[in-house]
């Protein structure tokens, strides 16, 4: 069992050795920021030192360590663990077994490769040591959670259709999504509602693709090609929106032929589970079948195949709001 300290991400602190792990680094950098903080708070004199592990050379971590006149204290930051040199691996370990006084070195790992691994282990194994993992956010389950802690961390309340519009309005940005959940924060209703979202994201909500897609699905055909038009008039890439109501669309596949699946066995968050089985009221397996076929032209031509993608995205539109059953002629 490892003995260093694990360390929620959100309640990063100093520590004779921080080893960041992990391929988020949106986290990362948050918890780098937050022990920099709290020790220039600390101490108006700190020393900063920054290096790419990489790059490193034999010695320098014992220069940057070693007591001064005046005994300021220390911030060694260290990138790129997965990329080190040979020397950064012995005398990272050399370090660990005498770390320096008012010293905290920050490693930081992504743990994309297995080099530096005797180091890794050795760092595990240090009860000095505290570990911060930063897994990725990717799925939506991850985004939700990652949403609902920025206002648990604060002690606040956010409604779960509050919840649900933040992700749709920054659907990819981890660190706009931040940004956002602290704008929200400085509100002084006593729980965030869809309302209170609307009101500081509205226009941005009202143009993000899942907008459209929820539209459509509900048969508004008019509606989601305005908030289609709207979007692509204001800057927004077809190869994203696309992607969006590619990821609805494959939400409503997962369990048109297993509709008593759980959330969990599908990656899916719960309140994506209840959506998804809404969404699928009316639709015939031809017509899921023909609209994956569109959304695969669509994604085509958006990528280059075609020289006006903006029609084959309308045409998928349409099709969605149809349920997936062709024009008549």
């Amino acid at each position: 069992m490892s003995k260093a300290k694990a360390v929620d991400w959100r309640k990063a602190a100093p520590a004779p050795i921080v080893f960041i792990s992990g391929p988020e680094e949106f986290l990362a950098g948050r918890a780098i920021r937050a022990i920099r903080t709290q020790l220039k708070e600390a101490d108006a004199s700190l020393e900063i030192h920054e290096l790419e592990a990489a790059d490193y050379n034999a010695g320098t971590l014992l220069n940057l360590t070693s007591p001064s006149l005046f005994a300021e204290p220390r911030l060694v930051i260290i990138r790129g663990a997965e990329k080190c040199s040979d020397d950064f691996i012995e005398d990272g370990i050399a370090y660990l077994e005498s770390p320096t006084a008012d010293t905290t070195l920050i490693i930081r790992h992504n743990s994309s490769s297995v080099r530096g691994k005797k180091l890794v282990e050795a760092i595990r194994e240090n009860a000095h040591a505290h570990e911060i993992a930063c897994a990725e956010i990717k799925k939506d389950a991850d985004r939700q959670a990652f949403v609902l802690g920025e206002f648990a961390a604060a002690d606040r309340k956010i409604t779960n259709a509050a919840a649900r519009a933040l992700l749709d309005a920054f659907a990819d940005d981890t660190a706009e999504l931040a940004a956002a959940c602290s704008q929200l924060l400085l509100d002084s209703a006593d729980s965030i509602t869809d309302e209170i979202v609307d009101r500081y994201y509205g226009g941005r909500v009202e143009t993000n693709a899942f907008k459209v897609a929820d539209a459509a699905l509900a048969g508004r055909a008019a509606e989601a090609l305005s908030l289609l038009r709207h979007a692509l008039a204001t800057g927004a890439d077809p190869v994203p929106l696309v992607a969006a109501l590619s990821m609805k669309l494959r939400q409503m596949a997962k369990i048109f032929g297993n509709r008593s699946a759980s959330a969990a066995s599908l990656g899916m968050a719960p309140w994506q589970l209840d959506r998804a089985r809404k969404d699928l009221a009316g639709w015939s397996d031809d017509g899921l079948a023909n609209t994956i076929e569109a959304i695969a032209a669509a994604d085509a031509a958006a990528k280059g195949a075609e020289r006006d993608p903006v029609y084959s995205l309308e045409k998928l539109v349409q099709l969605i709001s149809r349920k997936g059953i062709a024009e008549s002629k």
